[in-house]
């Protein structure tokens, strides 16, 4: 294994941990609301967070921006911009942050009528929302300060956070819950106060990672740059929920057992995301830092490695699919009607690694490049090209257009990424 191997694994590690504690404090909140003996409780929580999620989602722009911007700086040695970077985000961050707490009232409706649920779930989902809003501004500071810490070669930071914060998560809910016979609200409390904690603990160890002299530094100006990044990550981010929100609508209208199946083997594709996603994360501080030092031998040599771990998760998580197939599907729901009916769609699954794998790899090294107007591009023509396909196949495929729609966004997106790398300059992506 070469250096810039070693180097890819050491920050793709920390990372992957930290995704995998994602889906284990969803299941933790759900397995609490489950102990209370009513589904309501359940279908609030699930819901409570899918609002939440996409809301922080469209904000990911606050991670990836910062990243690449660090890492850049990081590269070339200028400590005073590190700082600077960390600074605009965080003042963005908060900012956002408070805009979305002096707006929850229609954020709050809007939401509700979208989702158009039942009267009883609704107003389970309304104290959910109301405490849960405060953890904004925490929650959009953390994604500066994780990206910032990416940029920074320091994906362990990230994680002992990440996982300190789901600890105390889980642990503030059960004991409002059961201690103190609160109900949604408890789980509620629970994670505003890691949501809190994990970003007043992130700022301390950020604060302690530069000198302390930088820090105080006033930020002039900056922000042109910093915008115009975040901007086309942001409407590459647009693309990327649009087409996951359709996905899921245009599996709903097709009947309640393709919702179901849809749902369970999209877990596939989040697992493998899971891993990738490290990967692309040590894709954008070594590209990062290496674009920023001017040092283009480097760069070729960490893509070339970033592709070669990528390779390797393709074949072990194809591997993984088509040995346990049947058995995955069956530790995910007991329902036989369900499983049999997601077997017609598996060898979809069998796909997803070699379809989504330079997707993954390129985001994060046009994250670290800062290329994202590239990114943009990839991510808006692969978007026609899932509903080019949706509405000419679904007539005659069904359910496999839509699998099959949703795999070629993702390589198109790998594509044409690929070749702006390939023909364009450095500097123009």
């Amino acid at each position: 294994m070469n250096a810039h191997a070693r180097e890819i694994l050491q920050l793709a590690l920390p990372s992957i941990v930290s995704n995998i504690t994602v889906p284990l404090l969803g299941l933790a909140d759900v397995a609490i609301m489950g102990h209370i003996g009513n589904a309501r409780y359940i279908g609030a929580i699930a819901v409570g967070s899918m609002i939440f999620n996409v809301i922080y989602w469209l904000f990911g722009f606050l991670r990836m921006g910062t990243s690449g911007l660090t890492a850049q700086a990081y590269g070339a040695r200028q400590p005073n911009e590190t700082a600077s970077v960390l600074r605009r985000s965080l003042t963005v961050a908060l900012s956002a942050g408070v805009l979305i707490l002096l707006f929850q009232w229609p954020i709050r409706l809007l939401a509700l009528w979208l989702m158009r649920l039942s009267q009883d779930v609704a107003l389970l989902v309304t104290p959910y929302f109301n405490i849960c809003v405060w953890g904004a501004p925490a929650m959009l500071g953390l994604y500066a300060l994780t990206g910032w810490f990416v940029g920074m070669q320091n994906t362990r930071i990230p994680m002992v956070v990440a996982i300190g914060q789901n600890i105390l998560n889980i642990m503030a809910s059960v004991a409002f819950v059961f201690a103190l016979g609160m109900q949604v609200e408890g789980v509620a409390l629970g994670t505003v106060l890691a949501q809190w904690a994990g970003f007043i603990a992130a700022l301390l160890l950020a604060g302690k990672l530069l000198p302390q002299r930088t820090l105080l530094l006033k930020t002039h100006g900056g922000y042109g740059r910093f915008f115009r990044v975040n901007r086309d990550i942001f409407l590459r981010t647009l693309c990327l929920v649009t087409v996951n929100f359709y996905f899921t609508s245009a599996g709903a209208a097709q009947g309640a057992m393709t919702l179901a199946v849809n749902t369970l083997l999209m877990q596939f594709f989040l697992l493998f995301s899971y891993f990738l996603d490290g990967f692309a994360y040590a894709g954008e501080a070594l590209s990062g830092r290496y674009y920023g030092a001017g040092n283009r031998r480097a760069l070729s040599h960490v893509v070339s490695s970033l592709f070669g771990w990528g390779a390797l998760m393709v074949v072990l998580f194809t591997l993984i699919y088509w040995l346990g197939g049947s058995t995955f599907l069956q530790l995910l729901t007991s329902d036989r009607s369900v499983t049999a009916a997601a077997s017609h769609y598996y060898n979809w699954v069998l796909l997803i690694p070699i379809c989504g794998v330079a997707a993954f790899v390129w985001d994060g090294i046009y994250i670290g490049l800062t290329a994202t107007r590239g990114m943009l591009w990839a991510s808006f023509l692969a978007l026609v090209v899932f509903f080019a396909v949706w509405w000419s196949l679904a007539p005659v495929w069904g359910n496999h257009a839509l699998w099959l729609a949703l795999l070629l966004f993702l390589a198109v997106r790998g594509v044409v990424q690929t070749l702006l790398f390939r023909f364009r300059p450095l500097e123009k992506l």
